[in-house]
């Protein structure tokens, strides 16, 4: 008896319809094998997908939820769009995105009652300059003394997580807070606009929305945006044309970290209202699958940005109507992923099985 063995072999030319169907598929793939999971643990399938899929959708006050929600993915993945075509594998979006919630935070802590509208600018601002401070950090090691920026980004994460808390149960802590590890609620002149009146909504989804439109006609439009794809692409090619790569390193750590941190201050002076140690929500995380979903281009992460807010609204959605675990979120985030690399690679390879 012969011993079959099964390998890949790369296709000649990869489909341009699959590379664009291959995220579609991946979501197909997704609700099958979510309806299995459901099916295993006593649930309705169909109840348990509706949940995921209906019931953040089916009305408006749940649409601006799904908005709320969709808002810090859809910037942080943009900023990560813009590493991940440079070939810069940022994956601390996480800790730019604290602290720009801490820098927004801090001052939005600085208003008092009689503080003017014009606050809401100095906090987005200071987020965005927090981001970009500690993505700082990650372009600076690695470029003066080629330290890895995965780990470095990475490892900044708990970093800025400890530095949240020291600042919550610490400086920051509300004396009047019975002894609760969160600053003072944020003034009214501090809060983030709303676009519709009695719904959470706000004005973080039309700058998360332009962003997208600005970032596709930096990507497409400009030369310093082709410069930043070349070097990501072909490096050596990169290097003969005469594109720097320290610029390209540096431009797309600032833009991601500005992004990320934007999207913190948008979030802390928005939907949460004051600093607590429960900021982090692993948006930075989400987004690299929101990224790669949406094939690191604007559009198509704005789509998937929406889908992975349908996961967060469910599995909450799931735990509290259906008695699931909260960690079901994370099952689904972790599943479309995988079907998308495995999608990916079926278009890429072709499996050929051997006698």
């Amino acid at each position: 008896m012969g011993h079959a063995m099964i390998s890949l072999e790369a296709r000649p030319i990869a489909s341009k319809f699959w590379g664009i169907a291959s995220p579609l598929l991946a979501i197909v793939v997704t609700v099958a094998v979510g309806a299995l999971i459901f099916a295993a643990m006593g649930k309705d399938p169909v109840r348990g997908l509706g949940v995921f899929f209906w019931e953040p959708i089916k009305s408006t006050y749940a649409l601006s939820e799904l908005a709320v929600k969709a808002t810090p993915l859809i910037l942080i993945a943009l900023g990560l769009a813009v590493c991940f075509r440079s070939n810069v594998w940022n994956i601390g979006a996480e800790g730019q995105y604290l602290l720009g919630a801490l820098f927004g935070g801090g001052v939005a802590l600085t208003a008092s009652a009689d503080t003017g509208r014009w606050i809401v600018l100095a906090i987005l601002l200071a987020g965005v300059v927090g981001g970009m401070c500690w993505a700082a950090i990650v372009a600076l090691l690695r470029d003066r003394f080629n330290a890895n920026e995965i780990l470095v980004s990475l490892m900044l994460v708990y970093v800025a997580t400890f530095l949240l808390t020291y600042m919550v149960y610490g400086p920051w802590k509300d004396p009047m807070g019975f002894n609760f590890p969160q600053t003072k609620t944020f003034e009214k002149a501090t809060q983030i606009p709303r676009i519709i009146d009695g719904l959470r909504m706000n004005i973080g989804l039309i700058i998360a929305l332009a962003s997208a439109a600005l970032l596709w006609v930096f990507l497409f439009r400009t030369f310093r945006g082709y410069q930043l794809q070349v070097g990501g692409i072909a490096p050596a090619a990169a290097r003969y044309a005469g594109f720097s790569s320290r610029g390209a390193l540096w431009t797309a750590l600032l833009i991601s970290g500005g992004a990320a941190g934007l999207a913190g201050a948008l979030e802390v002076a928005g939907p949460i209202g004051q600093l607590t140690p429960y900021v982090p929500a692993g948006y930075g995380f989400a987004a690299i699958i929101v990224a790669f979903v949406g094939r690191l281009h604007p559009v198509g992460i704005v789509f998937a940005a929406i889908l992975m807010s349908m996961f967060y609204i469910g599995g909450e959605l799931a735990q509290s109507r259906l008695g699931m675990p909260k960690s079901l979120t994370g099952v689904f985030q972790g599943l479309l992923l995988f079907a998308l690399l495995a999608c990916d690679t079926l278009i890429a390879y072709r499996v050929r099985v051997k006698k």
